[in-house]
């Protein structure tokens, strides 16, 4: 898959084999833009760093919008945060559920350096596996007086064959919320799979507990959860938690659509894949409900009808999904609005705004995407049609959850464990952001096919599928700042950092990619078009297509550049240790050397890395490495980005490359997203290609293709090393 955004220009030109520091029996040296053979070994590639005054991170583009996410609680370090919410009649503190099972809180008046305090911790064990977790809770509204929290997690089973259960209960604090205890489970049942558990939990102007429940999870609803009205499953649910029949943990309301029989009495509305966040209007007492797509759309349905049908799996949004149906649409509700995967993949439903701050938004339903971090604004038209805009996102991405404080201010929580609030701002000025790449100081301004000077070439070991297109990459770093090593490897790149991405087809360069970090601490990708003469190229608004040669080049918007560039795999992929710890030809000094070894030797990194062969070394999946060693590099760098913990990709694989194959969850495990038609299909099936998933999704070009974004051509090589992989394991670890 091509790097959506990958503002690294790592400058990737003839590649020959040639003796490598630190590269094994797979020596290709990637040689800098320029440099037609490899120049000659030295210690080093650079003597000193270059200074880089130049390219540097521009502001962001202004969106149009008199509002705006903008971070809070800045000194506060939330780990995997999943939901928000204040005590009722108590303004003073925020609460946040971790998904690893515990809560937190801290005061609402110190948004600089809040400080917080663990107040909760439910009972062991805490399933955390695919989307599991602590995944939602509700004061009770007299919590002042009975003290009730009503949480939605996920537990071990050891009836259900994902090993999952989803459990509600109520626990009581004797203090005001300093404590919990006294543990009450109102009731629990098996999950199938580990994906599409809900978990949202709210009460609603009626008194009534709503709670939300995916279809159970895989991909397609194979077990029919959407349209069976006898189970919890892909359900809205409501419970009445204040007149409870004796000998029960839970009544039903009477006006519930099955209350009498005819389903699962609980039932507020069904056919929903996966309600992961819905809301209740406080003015009005709607139900809003952002309904998490599969492969194709994503939905908003505003003001839930109560027994209401939302369609799934018979239909996607407002398309066909299930053609042997035909489709009827009879007692079908559709969203009132619903988008495409090239504006996000996993929307975060909303709220609506009640605040007092934003007068001109107050009734604007305001909702996320997981994957491309995007934020909307929503309001109904005459017409009775969406109007939606799109609002800057404060540089922030991964929502997992839109809350209120008790005024009905608006926040917003990323999984990466930052805050943010929805504030007004004042009229936009005009944009300052480059529109040629000759303009953005990375590039020579009289000839733009040149690097600036303070650029610093690089290049993977393993680089990422690009269709075919030869790709040089550079970092430009602020002078003064360093690149600091995070755990698993990756680079993380002060603010001001601007990577870039040259592609060329056939000899000519088309696109250029830059990757910025913003001043306010978030990355965003940007996209250039060359002119046909090589002069200069242009930044575009939104995606494009275009005949080149043979084949059709697609130019990525910039929030399908974010559905890669995840956080969970460090923003910028290819710079990593494992990537770049092998010899490179850096044409501009005419020498030949590991690339960790340079940038450490001109101070690049916030502390020494060392001695570079005890580093993490990855192998050129075409090179002559053991074949797994291979594989699981290309898997890496292709997939991984996604399909890691908190990558947001479907299912619970992980496809690092230090995890070794037992703990990927692969082998012989079922599809989260679909089986493609093909019978006994798993993710990876030892010695049958034909039935591994893992071979059969990077084949194809259609809707079902993995990676999913910006590629029209298959990588036969990369497949083909897959393929052999799969076909010499005889069993699984």
């Amino acid at each position: 898959m091509r790097s959506l955004g990958l503002l690294l220009v790592v400058m990737t030109g003839a590649a020959m084999t040639l003796p490598s520091a630190c590269g094994g029996d797979d020596s290709v040296i990637a040689t800098e833009a320029g440099a037609d053979t490899a120049p000659p070994a030295a210690e080093f590639g650079y003597d000193a760093r270059p200074s880089n005054t130049a390219c540097v991170a521009p502001a962001r583009p202004p969106i149009a919008s008199s509002v705006a996410l903008q971070k809070t609680f800045a000194g506060l370090t939330l780990s995997t945060p999943m939901a928000l919410a204040q005590i009722p009649g108590d303004s003073s503190r925020f609460f946040v559920a971790l998904r690893s099972g515990t809560m937190v809180s801290f005061s609402s008046s110190n948004p600089v350096d809040a400080t917080k305090v663990t107040v909760l911790t439910l009972p062991p064990p805490v399933n955390t596996s695919g989307e599991g977790g602590f995944l939602g809770f509700a004061f009770h509204p007299k919590f002042s007086t009975n003290g009730y929290l009503y949480v939605s997690y996920t537990s071990n089973s050891g009836t259900a064959m994902s090993g999952m259960k989803s459990v509600v209960a109520r626990l009581t604090s004797p203090d005001g919320g300093k404590t919990f205890g006294n543990y009450l489970e109102l009731f629990s049942f098996d999950q199938p799979f580990t994906n599409h558990k809900g978990g949202d939990v709210h009460f609603g102007n009626d008194g009534y507990l709503y709670l939300s429940f995916g279809d159970g999870g895989s991909a397609g609803d194979p077990l029919s959860h959407g349209q069976n009205k006898n189970l919890f499953f892909a359900k809205i649910l409501r419970i009445d938690v204040d007149n409870v029949p004796m000998g029960k943990t839970y009544g039903i309301p009477p006006t519930n659509p099955f209350a009498m029989g005819g389903g699962e009495p609980s039932t507020y509305a069904y056919g929903l894949r996966n309600a992961f966040r819905f809301s209740i209007d406080r003015a009005t007492g709607q139900v809003n409900v952002g309904d998490v797509g599969q492969n194709l759309w994503e939905e908003v349905d505003l003001d839930l009808k109560l027994g209401g049908n939302y369609g799934w799996n018979i239909r996607e949004g407002r398309h066909c999904y299930n053609p042997s149906t035909n489709c009827p649409t009879a007692g079908l509700i559709d969203p009132i609005y619903d988008y495409d995967h090239s504006q996000g993949t996993a929307i975060i439903g909303g709220v609506v705004y009640r605040g007092k701050s934003i007068a001109s938004y107050v009734g604007t339903y305001i909702f996320g995407d997981y994957g491309s971090g995007r934020v909307w604004s929503l309001v109904v038209g005459l017409d009775g049609k969406a109007i939606v805009t799109d609002l800057p996102n404060g540089g922030g991405g991964a929502w997992v959850e839109f809350g209120e404080d008790n005024d009905g201010e608006v926040y917003a929580l990323s999984l990466q464990g930052t805050v943010y609030k929805l504030v007004a701002q004042g009229s936009q000025p005009p944009s300052t952001f480059p529109d040629t790449l000759s303009k953005t100081g990375c590039v020579d301004p009289t000839d733009a096919k040149k690097p600036s000077s303070g650029v610093i070439a690089y290049g993977p070991i393993s680089p990422l599928w690009s269709d075919g297109a030869d790709k040089e990459r550079y970092m430009g770093v602020p002078d003064g700042k360093t690149i600091t090593v995070n755990a698993e490897g990756h680079f993380d790149y002060p603010i001001g950092t601007v990577m870039m991405k040259v592609f060329k087809v056939g000899g000519k360069r088309v696109e250029t990619r830059l990757m910025v970090r913003h001043d306010d601490g978030g990355w965003a990708g940007y996209t250039y078009e060359w002119n046909d003469a090589e002069t200069d190229a242009s930044l575009l608004v939104s995606s494009k297509s275009k005949i080149i040669g043979n084949q059709t080049w697609y130019y990525p918007t910039r929030s399908e550049c974010m559905r890669c560039h995840t956080d969970a795999a460090g923003k910028t992929l290819g710079p990593e240790l494992g990537q770049l710890n092998f010899d490179f030809a850096y044409a501009t000094t005419n020498r030949t050397s590991n690339q960790l070894k340079t940038l450490d030797h001109i101070g690049m990194f916030s502390a020494p890395l060392g001695d570079v062969t005890k580093l993490a070394a990855y192998p050129n999946p075409l090179g002559t490495s053991p074949l797994e060693s291979r594989a699981k590099a290309y898997l890496h760098t292709n997939c991984s980005m996604c399909h890691r913990p908190n990558g947001g990709g479907g299912g619970t694989m992980d496809f690092r490359y230090a995890t070794p194959l037992s703990a990927m969850q692969t082998c012989n495990a079922n599809p989260a997203a679909g089986d493609l038609g093909i019978a006994n299909s798993k993710v990876l099936v030892p010695g049958d290609s034909a039935h591994s998933l893992i071979v059969q999704r990077p084949s194809r070009l259609d809707a079902n293709r993995m990676p999913p974004l910006a590629t029209n051509v298959v990588d036969t090589a990369g497949v083909g090393v897959l393929d052999q992989w799969v076909k010499s394991l005889a069993s699984c670890p």
